[in-house]
């Protein structure tokens, strides 16, 4: 395996990016303060101080985009025929059947008519459908279980893998 040393804690790969971004920022930090401090000692004073500051902030935010934009993932209006057709990306119309209330007071029956067979057996009480793999999720993939009681719906909740 490969090993990437760490210097106080965060791997060494990190401070070269640092050191890439940081470039940039220094150029225009010095042409910013080339105009505004007429002190020579102080703008490069400035200029590095700027830049120290700002590089790491820039590549938290970029980072944190990063993260947020492979975490999303839409929440669709429940559309029966994409539930059906798709069964990998169901965790979109997840909290749609929930939020909704879509299932509620429906009968085993009529569940099977909207979701579609998942193998759930007319005497079981409980009944589970996989939703795929939400990004960001586990190894095991997401879950809506489905309560009866008296042969009706009574909760819907979504379990993640």
């Amino acid at each position: 395996m490969l090993y990437i040393p760490n210097i106080f804690g965060i791997s060494i790969e990190v401070y070269f990016i640092l050191l890439i971004l940081s470039t940039p920022f220094y150029f225009v930090f010095r042409r910013l303060f080339l105009k505004k401090i007429e002190n020579k000692t102080n703008r490069i004073i400035s200029t590095w101080i700027a830049t120290v500051i700002v590089t790491p902030i820039f590549y938290m935010l970029l980072v944190g985009g990063f993260i947020l934009i492979g975490n999303h993932y839409p929440d669709r209006q429940f559309e029966q025929k994409q539930w059906l057709a798709n069964k990998e990306t169901r965790y979109e119309y997840s909290r749609d059947i929930i939020e909704h209330k879509i299932l509620i007071g429906k009968t085993k029956a009529q569940v099977r008519t909207i979701l579609g067979d998942a193998g759930n057996s007319d005497t079981d009480d409980s009944w589970y459908y996989e939703l795929g793999f939400k990004p960001g999720s586990g190894i095991d993939p997401d879950g809506l279980t489905i309560e009866f009681k008296n042969g009706k719906v009574i909760t819907v909740e979504q379990h993640e893998g």
